[in-house]
């Protein structure tokens, strides 16, 4: 890798050439200011971001230690909770406030709605994240199992009609819901009219009606006698009707109505952290790039999708007419935030004076900054944020002192770019254990910053274990979720955000739903999240948050947050309770060998493409071959739970060692298709994928909090070279 010296830092030539070329022009800032100043916060903020890392590890030393010395006793949850502030673990509670957080966009403050998480690294899958901002219902109904393909409604290779009957009258029930009319339904539609600012709807009768709400009808676009777009809002969210009997949809529909387009993905998390494998200054190059085009509006990828070469771009914003004739536009994009890495990890991008690799929180920190000033600029055809903020979601934060940090980090990136205090905002990732139990001092610790608290159950369960690694063994990862802890833990998270006053100025978030191809069960399922008061939730694709969004015109979620404002908090001695089997249990033989089965196979099928194609996310078969989307988080819990079975003596190292040898093998079949894939058996000494995959397990005992990014760096860097 070729290097540059600049002032006391060894760059990257790739990574510097990028920022100076590419990056700085069009920001108003001076080459040589800005490396002096990169230089300083990173001289500055190295020492104290080790010291934070260092104080985890002696933590989770007392943590361990108080475990071993109650070992074999019944667990005493007053003296452990008495220990846990005595060591500083769960700090003392400060005084009521809220947050002051300004200048926040209506998309995060007062929009509910679906959230993508996307890995920025991938200009496709980036694009289209950050285009999900709109997406047919009419596709997404008919290309997944929401609807039914039972008596002739399959899906064919031609367009199947009674499929798409089917499709339209689930819409217009929908519609019936979100938009309802005085008298009649949208399934009798047989026209949509503007007459003097208002909707009327002609009926299969003859008959003329109207909202019952008129003034869900905020727009239009065509003649107000037969409008070709009319406009509808509910719950703050827009839904288009595509008018057009030309169209075949169209003239199957009494009204004409050829699609309806609903605001899906209100928000999109550009991902630089779990979802993305960089592991060098090359691949941070990539991530960098990626937003840069993302805040420039020129991100382009090149395809080719039924032998025609299609070309990707961002897409415009939306242009209607208001009741009265007024003109107006709505974003045709999603409003992107940015995640940037963790404390932990360093990257050979950037060597400081010492010789160390700089934290890559830090870097990321400076440089998604820096790459959004272009939007705060204007140096981009398209508007991001409107109010003038940058949104950076900060992942694995152990309690307010790390919080504060990233708040004393973003402070020195403001004055060194020259931005106003607190145009950088906060996303605090509610999913490590001494956040959780300190959130509400977590929140203050940024109170003018913060925009976002989201729980993220399997990081946050792989914490568990390994904070817990010495209490006992953990019940099977398939009960994790029916665990006292973990229901209070949603509440809890809830519960403090409303506290601090989130609602009205900021997210609370729930977590990904990782089925991508089983959305029914979606549609069954997470409408829990908006009930539980969470004003966004993760989806793992564009056609999700179409289908998702749903549930946010069921539920009005500020009014739901009213009613749960007004519930005792959730139990804090509850979230303390540790999941681990009571002493009366025994697993049979073919229970612990299901689990290793499950956890093997998941750990190698997301590992081997990590390690071989430095692929961070992806749809990973599970032992059923059932699609789930899997990411580090996935990772972590996994081979946690197996290091603490191998630990207490569930299982042994040898037979895990046969289990995965198995494994792979299954993994290997059901990657058989691709070109691009190299199998692990039966040569497992020299398969790096193979070996990092059971050195996550052997060794995650001592990964630090259980983190699994290490090992894979290390291995993924060992690969490359091999190659």
């Amino acid at each position: 890798m070729q290097t540059i010296q600049k002032n006391g830092l060894t760059v990257a030539q790739v990574l510097y050439d990028l920022i100076n070329d590419d990056i700085l022009p069009g920001t108003d800032i001076r080459t040589d200011d800005f490396w002096l100043s990169f230089e300083t916060i990173i001289n500055d903020l190295s020492p104290i971001n080790k010291q934070l890392l260092e104080k985890r590890e002696h933590i989770q030393q007392q943590v361990d230690g108080w475990h071993r010395e109650h070992s074999g006793q019944q667990h005493d949850s007053v003296a452990y909770k008495q220990f846990l502030n005595d060591i500083g673990y769960i700090v003392p509670e400060g005084d009521t406030f809220s947050i002051t957080s300004e200048n926040v966009d209506a998309e995060i403050a007062t929009i509910a709605g679906p959230q993508l998480v996307v890995p920025v690294m991938n200009a496709r899958y980036a694009l289209n994240a950050a285009n999900a901002r709109w997406g047919s219902l009419y596709d997404a109904l008919y290309g997944t199992d929401v609807i039914d393909d039972s008596n002739g409604a399959e899906v064919t290779k031609a367009y199947n009609p009674v499929r798409g009957e089917q499709v339209i009258g689930y819409a217009k029930t929908f519609l019936d819901e979100a938009a309802l009319l005085v008298t009649g339904s949208h399934k009798d539609a047989t026209a949509y009219s503007v007459v003097d600012g208002k909707l009327h709807i002609t009926l299969t009768d003859g008959t003329t009606t109207s909202l019952t709400d008129e003034e869900k009808f905020v727009g239009y676009n065509g003649a107000t006698t037969s409008p070709n777009t009319v406009v509808l809002k509910n719950n703050a969210l827009h839904i288009e009707l595509s008018i057009d009997p030309s169209k075949p949809i169209g003239q199957q529909d009494s009204a004409g109505i050829n699609d309806i387009i609903l605001e899906s993905a209100i928000t999109t998390i550009q991902d630089c952290e779990d979802s993305v494998a960089a592991v060098d200054a090359e691949d941070k190059v990539q991530v960098y790039k990626n937003w840069l085009g993302l805040m420039k509006g020129d991100l382009t990828e090149v395809m080719q999708k039924n032998g025609k070469t299609i070309t990707r771009a961002l897409h415009p914003d939306r242009e209607y007419l208001s009741p009265t004739g007024d003109s107006f536009t709505v974003s045709g994009r999603s409003l992107l935030l940015v995640r940037n890495v963790g404390h932990l990890m360093t990257n050979n991008a950037i060597i400081d004076k010492n010789g160390n690799e700089v934290p890559e929180g830090i870097m990321d920190g400076m440089l998604t900054s820096l790459i959004a000033m272009h939007d705060l600029k204007g140096n981009s055809p398209y508007k991001n944020s409107t109010a003038g903020s940058v949104y950076i979601v900060k992942p694995k934060m152990h309690g307010p002192e790390e919080v504060a940090f990233t708040d004393t980090l973003f402070t020195h990136v403001e004055d060194a770019l020259g931005l106003a205090r607190n145009t950088l905002k906060m996303g605090i990732m509610d999913e490590e254990r001494r956040t959780t139990v300190n959130l509400k001092e977590c929140i203050r610790a940024a109170k003018s910053r913060v925009i976002f608290i989201n729980t993220g159950f399997l990081d946050r369960t792989g914490d568990e274990i390994h904070t817990s690694m010495e209490a006992g063994a953990f019940v099977p990862k398939a009960e994790m979720k029916d665990q006292a802890w973990i229901s209070a833990y949603e509440d809890w998270n809830v519960d403090i955000g409303l506290e601090c006053g989130l609602m009205g100025h900021a997210q609370i978030g729930k977590g990904m739903w990782a089925k991508p191809e089983e959305m029914q069960q979606m549609m069954e399922a997470k409408i829990a999240h908006p009930l539980a008061g969470a004003n966004c939730a993760w989806v793992p694709s564009p056609t999700g948050a179409t289908l998702h969004v749903m549930h946010y015109h069921k539920v009005k979620v500020s009014d739901r947050q009213k009613e749960l404002a007004t519930r005792p908090r959730a139990s804090l001695d509850d979230i303390l309770t540790i999941a681990t089997m009571p002493s009366t249990r025994m697993l049979s033989a073919e229970e612990v060998q299901k689990e290793l089965d499950n956890n093997a196979q998941s750990i190698l099928g997301y590992v081997v493409r990590w390690i071989d194609q430095g692929v961070g996310c992806s749809k990973v078969p599970d032992i059923t071959d059932t699609a789930l989307m899997e990411d580090r988080a996935t990772l972590r819990i996994s081979s946690q739970h197996m290091a603490n079975w191998i630990h207490h003596g569930i299982c042994t190292e040898e037979q895990v060692t046969e289990t995965l040898k198995r494994m792979a093998a299954i993994v290997d079949q059901q990657n058989a298709d691709d070109a691009e894939y190299t199998t692990m058996a039966p040569d497992f000494e020299n398969s790096i994928a193979f070996q990092a995959a059971a050195e996550l397990i052997f060794k995650g005992k001592e990964q630090p909090s259980g983190y699994t990014e290490p090992m894979l760096h290390k291995r993924r860097l060992e690969r490359r070279q091999s190659l």
